[in-house]
């Protein structure tokens, strides 16, 4: 079912520069009252991978790790695309705490199913 009141960011890229869009964008969502989710695929996944993220930072800006971080504690769920992972060919990889590994039709459900979404 639809809810209107419900925002989908979707990250496709691994560039630093791209990065503290959809993280900064769902924790104003979620602290406006709406339902906020991010979804990672292609490259964006190589940002998730431990360590990624604690070396990206732009000006003053927090790292991206320190983004990720708070946006999983505000309870904002962090998708990971499975067929992204076979596609990098990823059989087994760490990624950080608190993301949620999804089958790619869960990104359709998730459009489908969002007032609006977003694309990085």
């Amino acid at each position: 079912m639809k809810n209107e009141n419900s925002i989908l960011y979707v990250q496709t890229s691994n560039l630093p520069e791209k990065q503290y869009s959809p993280l900064v964008l769902a924790q104003s969502a979620k602290a406006m009252g709406v339902d906020a989710a991010v979804y990672y695929l292609g490259m964006g996944l190589t940002v998730l991978k431990p360590g990624a993220a604690e070396e990206m930072q732009m000006g003053s800006f927090p790292t991206v790790a320190e983004l990720l971080k708070k946006t999983i504690d505000m309870g904002i769920t962090v998708y990971v695309c499975e067929a992204s992972k076979q596609m990098l060919g990823w059989e087994s990889v760490e990624l950080i705490d608190g993301v949620k590994i999804v089958g790619a039709a869960t990104l359709n459900d998730l459009a489908l199913d969002a007032g609006a979404t977003m694309w990085f």
